[in-house]
């Protein structure tokens, strides 16, 4: 089999497996399972093989004309190089735990068909985006996911959280696509092709005219599928889905798509000066911003979810600085220990019964309940965190190398400002996510109370793929020194001064953490015990995924409440309030577009209930009033018709003669 049919392969498999289990989800019953892992496991398994014949080598370029659609074809394009190749893999490994997992995580959910095959969709529109060399073509699979995220995020549709979640991620994502598609038409109008290689060839030989427009325009949609700021806002909603979703979202599809875009296209981004300022500046917001919201979420999935939002900053902020092997080193290395991360939380939310925090550091012995979970998510949190020797560690100290060597304008065409901008708001948020990893396995792992209620054990299947993505969270570091002949050719160690500082500050945000909590905890214990209400600076809406979730009474009654040995509370002050509800920027929202919206929409009614309407009835009326008028006229009487026409007839006779008499005089 050729590289050329096997990448063909690689999207096609799970979208026939997805068709497969439209088709037959309700009348076979007994095939779903298979028809979700089995395609998504040979998807995997020739994602590989792609890999394996690229091998880093010369990029496989294959084409046929689409339809001819006047100046700028539409083109069947596929461009597997030695990125394409990799991120394939990531997707496809990532979407088979996630579809092996979900066996067991929704074994009982009577929608698991439907579900089953929504993913098998998703996983096929990203491999599309992967894999294509036609940016048309990219839109489609874009596109697509947009829609599969909407359906898999409103899982649980009989809960107001999960249908305001699915609503809110498909609009704002949307909003996003609106200058996208924009900047698509004008870059294609620029190079005279939808052809990644022809635009980049164009953009080698400066042949575009409006770079900075267009790379404005892309990062519209950049912002919105990768959740930066000022579009995040809708991925720690989402949340509100099954887990096995969430951490396809934000390992290997969706959130991993605009990276991808933004590093494909790259030299048209780093034609222009300004885009790349505004990127880097956005990823600065993000990443720093995420992090202090994390620090204060009392969920753990939004914890996990704001975390996702700052590692995508990395990524981007990699990418500001010129570097594509670093963000794609990133992008690898955060897409295994973050589906090993929320997988991880699937099981302790089983176990627990609850997503709170705060609950769980008043159940004792969870750890011991679920040892699997307890080892693996603590080696992803260290990963996260960028403790050496995980694979976290390698990938963002190549990011923050790449920024500390274009700080010095040691990066052909990026500002040095560019170069500080990430690096400084980097090492922040080096800190805070040290903070907030401590933090999460501090509450979660180290709870002091009543022994965790036993909720039953868990699937086999689920703790199986934990410890399939343990291997590359810990040994996918180590591949650092043979990936630059996979890209750009730059080198991906870790540099001395950066390394350094970065897990410093990592190591102080850790014990900081720890401090705190020891703080906290020993004034909690002396503390009387009594009614414990409900946090009025509670994340909106969390009680709402905590039933979607649990689909269990929250442990004591008590989830959502305050946690006195919360160190998140000590270490941000009274910046906790804000951060919790991620400094009100839905807020913002809501009064800035939502409630003036929601105004036009009730003017709009008013007009046409009362103005429009107001016409169309009296356009009725008036006919129905003569008609009304005349059948009042016909009484079937001969001498009443006989008066009328004599009355009639001396009326116009005495007007005759009037106007005679005028006209004479």
């Amino acid at each position: 089999m050729t590289l050329t049919t096997t990448a063909v392969l690689v999207p096609l498999l799970p979208f026939l497996g997805s068709v497969a289990g439209f088709l037959l989800g309700r009348r076979a019953p007994g095939f779903v399972r298979p028809l979700a892992v089995l395609p998504t496991l040979a998807t995997a398994a020739l994602a590989v093989c792609v890999a394996v014949g690229q091998g880093g080598g010369p990029a496989t370029d294959v084409a046929t004309r689409l339809t001819p659609t006047g100046s700028i074809p539409i083109d069947l394009a596929l461009h597997i190089d030695g990125f394409a190749a990799l991120i394939g893999v990531l997707v496809g490994v990532v979407a088979a735990c996630v579809q092996i997992y979900s066996t067991g995580y929704l074994r009982d959910d009577p929608r698991y068909p439907s579900y089953a095959a929504l993913v098998s969709l998703f996983t096929s529109a990203m491999l599309l985006v992967v894999y294509t060399g036609d940016l048309m073509v990219l839109l489609v699979g874009w596109e697509v996911m947009g829609i599969c995220s909407y359906f898999l995020v409103g899982h649980y549709w009989e809960t107001e959280a999960a249908r305001a979640a699915s609503l809110k991620a498909f609009l704002v994502t949307k909003l996003g696509d609106v200058p996208f598609l924009f900047g698509i038409f004008a870059l294609a109008a620029d190079a005279g092709t939808f052809r990644i290689t022809g635009i980049l060839g164009k953009v080698a030989d400066g042949g575009l005219h409006h770079p900075t427009l267009i790379a404005l325009l892309l990062l519209g949609g950049v912002a919105g599928k990768s959740a930066q700021f000022p579009l995040h806002t809708w991925l720690p909603d989402a949340m509100a889905g099954p887990t096995p979703v969430s951490a396809l979202i934000h390992a290997a599809t969706m959130v991993a798509a605009g990276v991808y875009l933004v590093a494909r296209l790259l030299p048209v981004f780093a034609a222009s000066a300004a885009a790349l300022v505004v990127l880097a500046v956005m990823a600065a917001i993000t990443m720093v911003g995420s992090g202090l919201a994390a620090l204060a979420q009392d969920d753990i999935k939004r914890v996990l979810a704001y975390s996702t939002v700052g590692q995508l900053g990395y990524m981007l902020g990699a990418l500001a600085v010129g570097d594509r092997g670093a963000a794609v080193f990133h992008l690898l290395t955060h897409g295994a220990f973050k589906a090993l991360l929320f997988l991880g939380a699937g099981v302790i939310i089983h176990a627990a019964g609850t997503n709170s925090l705060a609950a769980m550091s008043r159940m004792g012995g969870l750890a011991r309940r679920i040892p699997d979970a307890y080892w693996t998510v603590t080696v992803a949190l260290l990963a996260l965190a960028a403790i050496p020797p995980f694979a976290g560690f390698f990938s963002k100290e190549a990011v923050l190398g790449a920024a500390e060597h274009a700080a010095h304008g040691q990066a052909h065409g990026i500002p040095g400002a560019v170069g500080w901008t990430v690096l400084i708001s980097g090492v922040l948020t080096a800190l805070l996510t040290a903070a907030y990893a401590t933090r999460l396995w501090l509450l979660a792992f180290n709870g002091r109370g009543a022994e965790v209620p036993d909720h039953g054990k868990q699937p086999v299947v689920m703790n199986a793929m934990l410890w399939v993505l343990f291997v590359p969270t810990v040994a996918l570091g180590l591949a650092g020194p043979y990936l630059p002949t996979w890209f750009d050719g730059r080198s991906l160690n870790p540099a001395l001064t950066t390394s350094v500082v970065g897990t410093g500050v990592a190591l102080i945000g850790g014990l900081v953490t720890y401090a705190a909590w020891r703080h906290t905890s020993a004034r909690a214990a002396r503390a009387p015990l009594g009614a414990v209400a409900v946090a009025p600076d509670a994340a909106p809406g969390l009680a709402e995924e905590l039933a979607i979730e649990s689909h269990t009474p929250a442990y004591g009654g008590i989830a959502g409440a305050p946690d006195p040995a919360d160190p998140g509370r000590v270490l941000l002050g009274p910046l906790h309030r804000h951060a919790a509800v991620g400094f009100h920027l839905d807020a913002v929202y809501s009064a800035l577009f939502v409630r003036p919206v929601r105004a036009a929409a009730q003017l709009v009614r008013f007009l046409d209930r009362e103005v429009v309407d107001t016409y169309v009835r009296g356009a009725g009326a008036a006919p129905r009033w003569l008609g009304a008028a005349v059948r009042r006229a016909q009484t079937g009487n001969v001498q009443t018709y006989l008066g009328a026409l004599l009355a009639g007839s001396l009326v116009l006779a005495v007007v005759a003669v009037l106007v005679a008499t005028g006209t004479g005089a």
